[in-house]
């Protein structure tokens, strides 16, 4: 038996369904690890806080929450391959005219983003001449694009697209340019963690997550819980 860990309100990665069912992309990503292992699969709840303890007080074998590779975390766990990114995206308005998506291209363009998120680090280092506009919320950067206040807004990637697509925004915006996948910034995705020095659950965990890649099933995945594009 594979034994993992996850939260339960990181919708659609993993969150409760409307009859109580734990469900999510890495929850269904942990059930088709397990199914390329011929395992019996036990996944849990716990808060995001008790996770990494859990697993290190050997509860469980791994845990598929949506962390993220970095240096702080990579001094408590192991981490499988990649299985997802979190690009940056920028959104424009619906119909405004086609610009290259270019520090060039953006030169003097008044561009929205969250104040002290890696987002607005990156914007001005990259795209110095644009016009950068900090707010202090990514609900109201978008609120600004949305309003007309500025030509762009610069996000994390997941989010922004659930927002062009959904009520919020009242389809008044689209992605545009990207994705910005630059690790410095943005990690370098997420992975599964294991305890540190598991080599056994860790070289396991890395062949399957292999195979379900190469079979097309990870991708299927992705498409079932983000039919937006992201990438």
């Amino acid at each position: 038996m594979l034994r993992f860990l996850t939260e339960s309100d990181f919708p659609p990665f993993n969150f409760l369904d409307e009859e109580g069912v734990l469900t999510g992309f890495n929850v269904d990503l942990a059930r088709a690890i397990c199914l390329e292992l011929s395992a019996a699969c036990d996944i849990k709840a716990r808060p995001w806080d008790e996770l990494i303890p859990a697993l290190n007080r050997h509860e469980a074998d791994a845990v598929v929450a949506g962390h993220a590779m970095t240096a702080a975390s990579l001094n408590q766990v192991d981490f499988t391959a990649r299985y997802f990114y979190t690009p940056a995206r920028f959104a424009a308005h619906r119909g405004a005219a086609k610009t290259s998506i270019t520090p060039e291209g953006l030169d003097e363009r008044r561009i929205a983003v969250a104040r002290g998120t890696p987002h607005e680090a990156y914007l001005k280092t990259f795209f110095p001449y644009s016009s950068i506009q900090v707010f202090a919320s990514q609900d109201e950067a978008r609120e600004a694009l949305a309003s007309g206040t500025v030509d762009f807004v610069f996000d994390d990637g997941i989010g922004l697209a659930f927002w062009v697509n959904g009520t919020n925004s009242k389809q008044c915006c689209e992605l545009v340019g990207g994705p910005f996948l630059e690790p410095r910034y943005f990690g370098d995705g997420m992975a599964i963690a294991v305890a540190r020095n598991d080599g056994q659950s860790l070289a396991l965990l890395n062949g399957a997550l292999r195979r379900v890649r190469e079979s097309g099933r990870l991708d299927e995945l992705v498409q079932r819980y983000f039919p937006h594009r992201i990438y």
